[in-house]
């Protein structure tokens, strides 16, 4: 199971395009509001339905947090201190943690980059306290899978498949979807 984040201002390609990949890939994927509600109103004024709340979430089984950037999703995520206590968990259990564009930044103030190299969006380095900043559209260390933009989602959004299902999935869906690396 992996879990994508939702929070009021979230950005939508990041999200989705992360969701979309990843179930193409037949890997189990569960959107999760941390709003009060199903319904979670991104940074571009689309309304999205998640699966669950926060609170019906089992984190359990879940193997991978995906954090979605855009604002003020990415500060509303962090606002979240249940969801922060989450995360911390899984970074010290090793388990994988996923970002994209501001949403790394919680890595950064959270602690869990030191000695791991991670990107955000430009102009933003300085929010990855502790960590070795790559100008790369997505850098993997260890648990830790960061990238850029919403430019990135899709190669983000298939170096997880990569991760989570191996290198010849991350083809297959890769070629589904015309996409050309480089």
């Amino acid at each position: 199971m992996i879990y994508v984040h939702l929070a009021e201002g979230f950005e939508e390609i990041e999200a989705l395009t992360v969701v979309d990949v990843l179930r193409r890939a037949d890997l189990s994927v569960t959107t999760i509001s941390i709003e009060g509600t199903l319904d979670v109103v991104g940074r571009s004024g689309i309304s999205v339905k998640a699966d669950i709340l926060f609170s019906e979430a089992d984190y359990k089984d879940c193997r991978m947090i995906v954090l979605p950037g855009g604002q003020p999703g990415t500060d509303n995520l962090m606002n979240n201190e249940d969801l922060m206590q989450k995360v911390m968990e899984f970074s010290q259990e090793g388990k994988y943690l996923a970002a994209i564009c501001a949403g790394p930044m919680i890595f950064g103030q959270l602690g869990i980059l030191a000695d791991k190299k991670a990107t955000i969006y430009p102009g933003m380095e300085s929010h990855l306290k502790q960590g070795d900043y790559k100008d790369l559209p997505v850098v993997v260390d260890g648990n830790i899978i960061t990238s850029q933009g919403p430019a990135t989602a899709m190669a983000f959004a298939l170096e997880l498949v990569g991760i989570l299902k191996g290198s010849d999935a991350k083809k297959e869906v890769a070629k589904g979807l015309l996409f050309k690396e480089g």
